[in-house]
């Protein structure tokens, strides 16, 4: 069989230009998301057939207004088309532009068609053509551009063919530069840099010398020297190029580009009075989050208590057809009951980002971006720190990475930050047991579920900490740089259904592999750590033998004895003794300690934890389920259960304020270049954190 070839793709265009969307359009589900090597720059790529010999690898870059980098997004952008050594470095761009913002996308198309790489330009969202009054002259604009155009609606999935077609052509494209800018620009300047660069195009070798900052392994380095000794010049000479390059799409758009608005039938300005507004804009926001929190619980609930249900019943039936054992006892201790408390919480997670990706893909999120500036202002960050904020409620990691948009350092810096209080997906395991466990399920006034209303106080209560914080930050952190607000506001649309399901199977997948193999590992961990111990541990049965027949227990008795006993002497039952007067007056036990210590690797683990904890504590735990068993837990102090609603509220508090999330603390360090900051995170909030659930336990109490 004759093996297949490889054409390598690149995706480049300004964002909200529906670039992802003719991804997802192409590749489906056969994608990848990773990093860049040394960077923590989301990758995402992915492979389609174009036909039966030939294959497309497609790696759909971060979105960019200009190949001239300001963010570190951008920078990606950069160096992959530069460097024509690299792994990602394209046969052919496929530039990405939104048929009613042309004249700005196709900036940054004509200096990437400068670079004399393959380019086709594909005009996405033509099914708003004739309700704008736009119409364009495809054949003309071809010519002008001196490459393939192609028009398409991604969301629709209309004209994909003919974008495969196009890349399959490829090396028959025109590959001349759009415009000999450079001479227009100044002459002899450039006549020089083609005699000391004569291997580059002419416009690649600009790049290099105005972006020289970017590039620190170059070989030729020192050639590039001389043309920065004189920063006003080049500055001018970009200004100039600027205007020259708009002079130019202009001219083509006169003969290609016609709009009539008295054709269109636009809502959009109507719908922006509305959601935009000083007063209606924030009540319809706070409707929506209501309506998000609300779906979590209620639509979860049924599918929630069958998985828990039947992960209990799949470690009784292990337990009766495996032989016993100490493999028998770490597959239904540990490895079930770990597994079952990452994979309770994918109904709340799938619904949290199915949420949130209907927000984005209708076009809202820019809107609740434009609407909250004027606040985060009065909190030392921007309306783009909305995004990191809200992004947060999945994942702390790729929203501290998603500010890298926000221009100036001491807002960045803030918004990083304070990013981690918002509640995150990996919280709301923790917060969706305990509420299920300390707030009835009652209704407010016949339709608003108790526990959803808890839950929406939660995440209220962290964006409310972040502000607080942020305000706090703004004042003492004395750092003058301030960046600018720019937002583009793109057109409503009807969210498309193939593009929310795959980021709602993306984000979970991501959620339930990466959470999941942290939980697996510390389940297995911690059921050694609580099956095993010192003397006393493997004394136990031996010691109590004879406690049983002094005090005459019945077997039922002394099994519970022995599993409590082997419980506290094991080396876990000993580290969670250890920390038990630290975490006593929050109202916490030393299983809860255990479940405190090992959740710093990720909250999630908190839930799995205590699932092992009660599965290798209790000698009947056969029938219970997770929140079963945390339900029934007896404080033996008190005689009453130890998730009383003091205790619950306490730890709700704990988890709001805590940074338990190691990795969270990697991307910071990685995204300020320094320790300082993440460890100011990690005793900032974990201060705050001990000192509320103290505050709350004893108020409650």
């Amino acid at each position: 069989m004759a093996r297949r070839s490889t054409i390598k793709v690149a995706l480049v265009g300004n964002p909200n230009t529906g670039k992802t969307s003719l991804f997802n359009e192409l590749t489906g589900l056969n994608q990848k998301v990773g990093n860049y090597p040394g960077i923590t720059v989301e990758k995402k790529t992915g492979t389609f057939a174009l036909n039966d010999e030939v294959t497309a690898a497609v790696v759909d870059l971060p979105g960019t207004y200009s190949i001239n980098p300001n963010t570190l997004d951008e920078d990606i952008v950069l160096k992959t088309l530069l460097n024509d050594k690299g792994q990602d470095f394209p046969d052919v761009i496929v530039v990405v532009a939104d048929v009613d913002n042309i004249k700005r996308n196709l900036l940054l198309f004509s200096q990437i068609k400068d670079l004399q790489i393959p380019t086709i330009l594909v005009l996405n969202m033509a099914d708003q053509m004739e309700k704008k009054g736009i119409s364009i002259d495809i054949e003309k604009l071809k010519q002008e551009l001196k490459t393939d155009v192609v028009l398409i609606s991604a969301r629709k999935g209309k004209g994909i063919e003919k974008v495969k077609e196009a890349i399959l052509n490829y090396k028959n494209l025109d590959t001349s530069p759009l415009a000999v800018i450079s001479h227009r620009m100044d002459a002899a300047f450039f006549d020089q840099i083609r005699k000391d660069f004569p291997d580059f195009p002419v416009y690649k070798s600009w790049l290099y010398i105005t972006q020289s900052e970017h590039f620190t392994d170059l070989p030729f380095k020192d050639k590039l020297l001389k043309y920065n000794q004189d920063k006003d010049k080049l500055k001018r000479l970009q200004h100039k190029e600027t205007i020259l390059r708009y002079q130019q799409i202009n001219d083509i758009l006169k003969k290609t580009y016609k709009v009539d608005r008295t054709k269109g039938k636009d809502v959009r300005a109507v719908l922006d009075r509305v959601l935009t507004h000083h007063i209606w804009g924030y009540v319809i926001f706070a409707l929506i989050l209501f309506v998000i929190f609300q779906s979590v619980f209620d639509w979860a609930s049924v599918p929630m208590d069958f998985i828990d249900k039947t992960f209990t019943d799949f470690s009784n039936w292990a337990r009766l057809k495996m032989p016993p054992g100490m493999f028998t006892d770490l597959i239904t201790e540990g490895v079930i009951p770990g597994i079952g408390g990452v994979v309770i919480f994918i109904p709340q997670i799938a619904i949290l980002f199915l949420f949130v990706a209907i927000l984005e893909e209708t076009g809202y999120m820019s809107r609740v971006v434009f609407l909250m500036d004027k606040i985060m202002r009065r909190y030392g960050m921007s309306g783009k720190s909305v995004v990191p904020l809200i992004s947060g409620t999945a994942c702390a990691i790729p929203a501290i990475m998603a500010a890298r948009n926000i221009n100036g350092w001491k807002e960045r810096l803030i918004t990083i930050l304070v990013t981690p209080l918002t509640t995150c997906s990996a919280r709301l395991p923790v917060y969706a047991i305990i509420i299920a466990l300390i707030i009835p399920q009652q209704r407010v006034l016949g339709i608003m579920s108790l526990q959803g209303l808890t839950l929406l106080g939660l995440y209220l209560l962290g964006f409310s900490a972040a502000l607080i914080s942020g305000y706090i930050l703004h004042k003492v952190l004395k750092i003058k740089e301030r960046g600018f607000f720019v937002i583009e506001m793109p057109d409503y649309k009807i969210p498309s259904l193939k593009n929310t399901a795959i980021t709602v199977w993306e984000k979970t997948k991501a959620f339930v592999f990466g959470a999941g193999k942290i939980i697996l590992a510390i389940s297995i961990i911690l059921w050694f750590l609580a099956s095993t111990g010192p003397s006393d541990f493997k004394n136990a049965e031996k010691d109590l033998k004879v406690q049983a027949t002094e005090k005459n227990w019945s077997e039922k008795e002394y099994s519970q004895q022995l599993a409590t006993y082997k419980l506290e002497n094991s080396y876990i039952g000993l580290m969670g003794k250890a920390i038990e007067p630290v975490i006593r007056p929050l109202g916490y036990d030393w299983k809860i300690g255990i479940a405190l210590i090992s959740s710093f690797a990720a909250r999630e683990v908190f839930v799995g934890t205590l699932a092992t904890i009660y599965s290798v504590g209790d000698d009947e735990g056969n029938e219970a389920t997770i929140k079963e068993r945390m339900a029934s837990e007896i404080n033996p102090e008190t005689g009453e259960k130890q998730f009383t609603f003091p205790v619950g509220m306490s730890l709700l508090i704990f988890y709001a304020f805590a940074m338990q999330c190691m990795s969270t603390l990697a991307i910071v360090k990685r995204e300020t270049n320094s320790w300082k900051w993440p460890l100011m995170q990690l005793f900032g909030m974990g201060i705050i954190a001990y000192f509320f659930s103290f505050l709350t336990y004893t108020i409650l109490s």
